[in-house]
This record gives structure tokens, C-alpha cells and sequence, in this order.
């Protein structure tokens, strides 16, 4: 898995802090894998340039429940054949919210152009 990140990735996700780098970014998720024992399907793709949107639905079990499913979309920044950048945007309804916004955690809005609030 890390040999398809470039070394400098980052992960960003709505419910928690981003993941930096192609180790911890595939640590990560070789933690995971076994507590959701997820599965995940890519049903709807575009790819232009060095970009690539997907959406997604992930058969999986959360801790102490039973099997749903969660679906979600990605946004992928590429540089070469490697994913320089993951913004995972999905609905967990077992992850805690005790948040004002529903964003991607950790990433800098104002500095790519996106409206924000101002303070």
C-alpha cells in the first residue's frame, strides 16, 4: 500500500485529525482494517489531469455492532503515478461530533481559495 503514496501524502478526514506521510498513512490503515473488517467498493470514478474524484461504499462492522454500510467520496490529488493527497468526505455516525462544522480536519481552506468565515 505505501508504494502507491508519494512519501509527503497526506490524508485528510472529516471526523479526524489528517494522516501525514506514506508509512503512517498505510499503518493507519493496516490498523484499521482489522477492527471495521472492512470492504470497500469504488462505484462512480473521474479522472482528468492529475486528479481523481471517486465515490465509494465500504461494507464493514463497527466495534460491538453489526455489519452496515457507509458510503462516501474522495478526492484525489496526484503527482506522477503516486496519490499525493486524500480528502475522504463521509458520515460516521459512530465517530463522536462535537464539532460546529462538518470539514476536512486540518486543512487550509483559506490558503486554496475556499470561502471561509472570517473570525
Amino acid at each position: 500500500m505505501q508504494a502507491t503514496f508519494c512519501d509527503d501524502v497526506v490524508h485528510y478526514f472529516t471526523h479526524h485529525v489528517p494522516v501525514r506521510g506514506a508509512a503512517a498513512l498505510a499503518e493507519h490503515w493496516a490498523r484499521m482494517q482489522p477492527r471495521i473488517a472492512g470492504h470497500w467498493t469504488v462505484d462512480h470514478g473521474i479522472v482528468q489531469g492529475d486528479e481523481a474524484v471517486i465515490e465509494w461504499t465500504l461494507r464493514w462492522t463497527p466495534p460491538g455492532g453489526a455489519p452496515e454500510l457507509m458510503r462516501g467520496a474522495e478526492w484525489y490529488r496526484l503527482r506522477g503515478a503516486r496519490i499525493a493527497e486524500i480528502r475522504a468526505y463521509y458520515l460516521n455516525r459512530h465517530a463522536p461530533f462535537e464539532r460546529r462544522h462538518f470539514e476536512l480536519d486540518g486543512f487550509d481552506y483559506a490558503g486554496r481559495g475556499y470561502p471561509v468565515l472570517a473570525d
